[in-house]
């Protein structure tokens, strides 16, 4: 059996528990496939597996997206061989490693005209993405849309999206700086959400009215405003904890402000089947490869400063995609 090297947690915590450990990996099983990683992604996800608030069984390996090259294949697996280019961005964490056996049905061929890094920053990413926009709450053109965090990884492949479908698109940040990328990615209006007049300036942008759905990935800071933004029967889509976990929400809050809608959605539950899963990747590499989707890569960091990069992701400091990259 032969070892490859991973980043790993013994226990729940902050950034210092990711640490690279030599592991076994032993041939792929019948259904699975062994790749080797040339780039992967980050995402926050990553950091509610590392902290706890998204128990694992511990120890345990990170990451839920990459791309890569298949490097042996499993007797019972069809389509794939070797030298293949793939890319995931769902199944079991391990993704921060430089080579894992997966479940070949995980797997999404990478067209050439993709590259590996791309590929490694779109997967996750762009079936969030997908299925938000087009599934949880099918967004129409001209109706107004606000979305959180509009310069970050998801932020900033979801609002070039909602400019491509004809959204009129709200976005929200924490700097002026970040406010200002998320204008030049198709924003019409950004409002900085640690201002407190931020509800109000959106309430006069739309005239009063609100918006049809808020895409919430800050969680507690901005969740009861984000309430306070829709119109009536408008959707909340509570879909992360940036500032920590949304607070319970007693049902009567909801039909005070006008018969509003809630949902908490997964990627896992709109991707759980291989119709569905390339359902949603086919229409990711459909709107990379129309150009109406830049894939914007903030940062990158060699797969063993993987500390540095979630320190870098929850200090909010970054914008875009970060990715690592594996070394052999």
């Amino acid at each position: 059996m032969a070892n490859t090297q991973a980043i790993r947690i013994n226990q729940f915590g902050g950034p210092e528990q990711l640490a690279m450990t030599e592991v076994p990996l032993p041939p792929p099983g019948p259904r699975e496939v062994q790749v080797r990683h040339t780039a992967i992604g980050i995402n926050y996800i990553d950091t509610y597996h590392r902290s706890g608030l998204y128990p694992l069984p511990l120890p345990s390996g990170v990451g839920m997206e990459a791309a890569a090259v298949v490097e042996a294949v499993g007797s019972e697996v069809e389509g794939l061989t070797e030298g293949d280019r793939v890319a995931y961005g769902c199944g079991a964490p391990g993704a921060y490693s430089l080579r894992r056996n997966l479940v070949a049905e995980l797997l999404i061929k990478v067209p050439a005209s993709i590259s590996d890094e791309t590929a490694a920053a779109m997967m996750l990413k762009g079936m969030t993405a997908e299925y938000l926009l087009h599934r949880t709450y099918p967004v129409q053109a001209g109706e107004w849309v606000l979305f959180h965090a509009a310069a970050g990884g998801l932020g900033t492949f979801a609002i070039q999206w909602l400019r491509h479908l004809g959204a009129r698109v709200i976005g929200t940040a924490g700097s002026a700086a970040k406010c200002a990328r998320a204008l030049e990615l198709g924003c019409e209006h950004v409002l900085n959400y640690r201002e407190n007049d931020w509800v109000k300036q959106l309430r006069d942008l739309t005239a009063g009215q609100g918006v049809s759905v808020v895409y919430d990935g800050v969680g507690r800071a901005t969740f009861w405003n984000s309430l306070d933004c829709l119109r009536t029967r408008g959707m909340m889509v509570s879909l992360g904890n940036a500032s920590g976990p949304a607070p319970a929400v007693e049902p009567t809050a909801l039909s005070q402000r006008g018969s509003l809608f809630l949902t908490r959605p997964s990627l896992a539950a709109y991707v759980s089947t291989r119709e569905d899963l390339l359902l949603s990747a086919n229409r990711v590499l459909e709107v990379v490869q129309s150009g109406a989707v830049n894939v914007q890569i903030g940062a990158r960091y060699p797969l063993e400063d993987a500390v540095q990069a979630h320190k870098d992701l929850e200090a909010r400091s970054t914008t875009g995609a970060l990715l690592l990259l594996p070394k052999g």
